[in-house]
């Protein structure tokens, strides 16, 4: 039987099966995939006001060409398709709310001839839009049982690092656009119906002594994922680098990134702060130790953190300063749709400049794409 190929897809909203609608049907926002900020999505930002973050936005910006380009070579070891890319980045922008990002990757994707109608191919896209919604919404309860259904529907360990750098960037870039609707203070559309990403649970985070380890992909000739570990390299991809070393070019890029402003105060009480909450809620407790270990004057803090989300509140509450930060922090992780300019002002109010504020709240989103690369890559014991 000829198998078919349907193009067009009549909603942003993805689906993982092909449906039969006429081909010249449109998506709902089609202009939406003419963009000349690939990043930021051509907010209505003057231009002078991203001048103090080009050196992260730049790096940004030349990411989201390398993994959505116009045309993808596939060869046996890197068989992730352009189709499957946009899927993957819609479903992602969907869990996240950020209706900017749905109807660009929406756009874009509703042109492209979708997989053939076979059972096989089927059944690989639910597979990786399961994979994506559940590591963009509840990143904990990815385990080794999930990386074995990628191998079973024919990922390769390049596809499955690529497929987590994609989900990362997608979820940094809707935080980074949602940081500055919220500066900008722009009109958001909110999706209904979304649930707000909840806090991972607590036991896990008791083990102080817990230290992350590779998960035993099958080696690949030509990939230097048996390279040694980089002592120069930053702490957060330390351990990550030979895995990531599939995907070269995304490292780079992800290397330069933090090796930008995001990076530069890693090591004050707040940033400090905003990676410790973001590592909890995601339930990366691998990078919630790392944190831990280097914010040597914050103990009371991690302590807390360690805890149920309700003790987490209950000492929010008598810390009012800190708060000012976990609410954002915690908004921002949680539900980006939500982030509004009544989470952003307050950090102003303490003596941070916007141009601070955004750094702050932009490295949490690329804490929450570390956290996720993590978990998605290994297993902390």
């Amino acid at each position: 039987m000829e198998q078919r190929r349907i193009e067009g897809k009549s909603h942003w909203y993805h689906e993982t099966q092909s449906s039969t609608y006429p081909q010249d049907v449109l998506p709902l926002v089609p202009e939406a995939a003419n963009v000349e900020d690939i990043f930021l999505l051509d907010l209505a930002i003057p231009d002078v006001a991203l001048v103090p973050f080009q050196s992260w936005l730049e790096p940004a910006r030349k990411l989201a060409h390398l993994l959505f380009p116009a045309h993808v070579a596939l060869s046996p070891l890197h068989t992730f398709s352009g189709y499957e890319r946009l899927s993957t980045a819609l479903t992602v922008a969907q869990v996240y709310g950020v209706q900017r990002l749905s109807n660009h990757y929406a756009a874009r994707l509703a042109p492209l001839p979708g997989p053939d109608s076979s059972r096989e191919s089927n059944r690989r896209l639910a597979q990786i839009t399961q994979y994506a919604r559940q590591l963009a919404s509840s990143p904990a309860v990815i385990n080794a049982r999930d990386r074995q259904h990628l191998d079973e529907v024919g990922l390769t360990t390049s596809d499955i690092v690529l497929i987590n750098q994609i989900i990362g960037f997608v979820g940094f870039q809707s935080r980074a656009v949602a940081i500055f609707q919220a500066y900008f203070d722009h009109p958001v559309r909110r999706i209904p119906g979304l649930d707000v990403q909840q806090y991972a649970h607590a036991p896990p985070f008791r083990n102080t002594d817990a230290k992350w380890y590779a998960a035993p992909f099958p080696h690949e000739t030509g990939h230097a994922n048996d390279e040694p570990l980089d002592s120069h390299s930053p702490l957060e991809l330390r351990a990550l680098r030979p895995l990531l070393a599939h995907s070269p070019a995304v490292l780079d890029l992800l290397l330069s990134l933090l090796a930008s402003s995001l990076h530069s105060d890693a090591q004050s009480k707040t940033y400090s702060l905003a990676a410790l909450l973001t590592a909890r809620i995601n339930g990366s407790v691998a990078c919630f130790n790392e944190q831990a270990l280097a914010a040597h004057d914050m103990a009371d803090i991690v302590a807390i953190l360690r805890k149920e989300e309700r003790e987490i509140q209950r000492w929010e509450q008598r810390h009012p300063v800190e708060r000012v930060t976990l609410q954002a922090v915690q908004w921002l992780t949680r539900a980006p749709d939500r982030f509004s300019a009544a989470l952003f002002t307050p950090l102003r109010d303490q003596s941070l400049s916007s141009e601070q504020v955004i750094n702050l709240l932009a490295w949490s989103g690329l804490c929450g794409w570390l956290n996720r690369l993590k978990i998605a890559l290994g297993e902390t014991h």
